[in-house]
């Protein structure tokens, strides 16, 4: 052991439990800080070299966001409900109450629709 060390186990020795746990906390929050640092440090030098070969870090590793969402549009309706043309349905999707229950009347789905 060096002398730091055998000098630091020596301090330890004159310590509470109570300030042996506030040290543990202090340490741990420390090599917490320390690895976060570390992975900026590193993400930063990544993300410079993929820029520096034309890419974004996130289009490389595939992260979710890289994509632009498609936008959550209702759709286009391709059938109606003949008691009520308010009433629409894109085809897709879980069929509503009014196109099962045409159906089981008798109506093709053709008859259904748009």
């Amino acid at each position: 052991m060096s002398n730091v060390t055998n000098t630091l186990a020596s301090d330890l020795d004159g310590l509470s439990l109570a300030e042996l746990k506030a040290l543990e906390k202090k340490i741990a929050k420390a090599i917490a800080s320390y690895e976060d640092r570390q992975r900026a440090t590193a993400l930063a030098a990544l993300e410079m070299k993929a820029k520096e070969m034309g890419f974004s870090l996130a289009e490389l590793t595939g992260v979710a966001g890289v994509r632009r969402a498609k936008s959550k549009s209702a759709g286009i309706p391709k059938y109606a409900n003949p008691a009520d043309p308010a009433q629409t349905w894109t085809g897709k999707g879980r069929r509503p109450d009014w196109f099962v229950a045409a159906v089981a009347s008798g109506k093709s789905p053709e008859d259904l629709e748009i």
